[in-house]
């Protein structure tokens, strides 16, 4: 049995999330503002729109069912059409979905990726809110290939005042796993984070190595991984597709996190995989910092990525 744990109340991530997405704005919704001036809308411009939204990466099925929620809406001038759209984004995303936690502890995250998606910086956020909480947490050094992984998890351990479970290099990483479990019930841990090592979505036996992992905690704690979250980098664009739906084959991914958003003039993405596979957006890494880690607000992401005012997009 597990339980949703919502975001914290307030307009704070929105704020944050609008400025991360800054260079998407520019690159997509100062496009729009080309557009869609301030005279009438005409439907050459509404089939202009969709090959803006196409080239901001939100994918031709998705952009065309946007266009068509647009036109439904009738929109008479250039800032209805960004209204009109704002309300349509934040719908296709769906509602927020926040992370779950077990009934009773302990709660397991599982992180998964690419090479140099963000996992272990998101791992280390993660740990670090939870034990700003008042929880008790067990960072789970999963990536034994790469050794900078386990000293930065480190560093995030001693600063969270987290437990760490980390193996010799090379060990087996469903070995360190299943020691950090049985660490957790020991220790009576709240919260394990796992991070576990980058792999391309096209290496069939690292893939392999990746479902080991989930069984081993499965196998270990009943219902746990209680989520398992692929973490994507905003700047991957299209490519972000492939990734969630090989690594959702090997792991049985739960949610995403995107990561980077800062940087990123991509964030389009995140559509395109919500369509295809329904997969929640749960977080948003903002920042480097240890709360630069937002809960994901889809009223936010539509307004920052299409460049709507805040009264424009009306609830979603």
């Amino acid at each position: 049995m597990e339980e949703a744990v919502r975001p914290p109340a307030g307009g704070r991530g929105l704020g944050r999330l609008a400025a991360a997405l800054s260079r998407t704005r520019a690159a997509l919704g100062d496009r729009l503002a080309d557009l869609f001036g301030a005279g009438s809308v005409s439907a050459r411009d509404l089939e202009e729109l969709e090959e803006v939204l196409i080239a901001g990466d939100v994918g031709a099925e998705v952009a065309s069912a946007l266009v068509e929620r647009v036109r439904e809406a009738r929109p008479g001038r250039g800032e209805d059409v960004r209204s009109a759209l704002a309300r349509a984004v934040a719908e296709a995303m769906g509602p927020a979905e926040p992370l779950r936690h077990a009934a009773a502890p302990p709660t397991i995250w599982v992180l998964v990726g690419v090479n140099g998606s963000g996992k272990t910086t998101t791992a280390g956020k993660l740990a670090a809110q939870a034990a700003a909480r008042g929880e008790r947490v067990l960072l789970a050094a999963a990536d034994t290939f790469r050794a900078a992984a386990g000293e930065q998890l480190a560093v995030w351990a001693e600063r969270a005042g987290a437990d760490l479970v980390r193996g010799a290099p090379g060990a087996d990483p469903a070995a360190v796993v299943f020691d950090s479990v049985r660490a957790a019930r020991a220790r009576r841990v709240d919260v394990v984070v796992v991070d576990t090592a980058g792999r391309l979505q096209t290496k069939e036996p690292l893939m392999a190595e990746l479902g080991k992992i989930v069984r081993v905690i499965g196998r270990e704690a009943p219902g746990a991984p209680h989520e398992c979250l692929l973490v994507l980098d905003a700047t991957v664009g299209q490519n972000a597709l492939s990734q969630a739906r090989l690594f959702g084959q090997a792991a049985d991914v739960t949610g995403i996190v995107l990561a980077k958003m800062d940087s990123s003039a991509r964030g389009g993405a995140a559509l395109a995989v919500r369509h295809a596979l329904g997969l929640p957006v749960r977080l948003v890494g903002t920042g480097e910092g240890a709360g630069d880690l937002e809960p994901f607000d889809p009223l936010a992401y539509a307004r920052g990525l299409v460049g709507a005012s805040d009264g424009g997009a009306g609830e979603a």
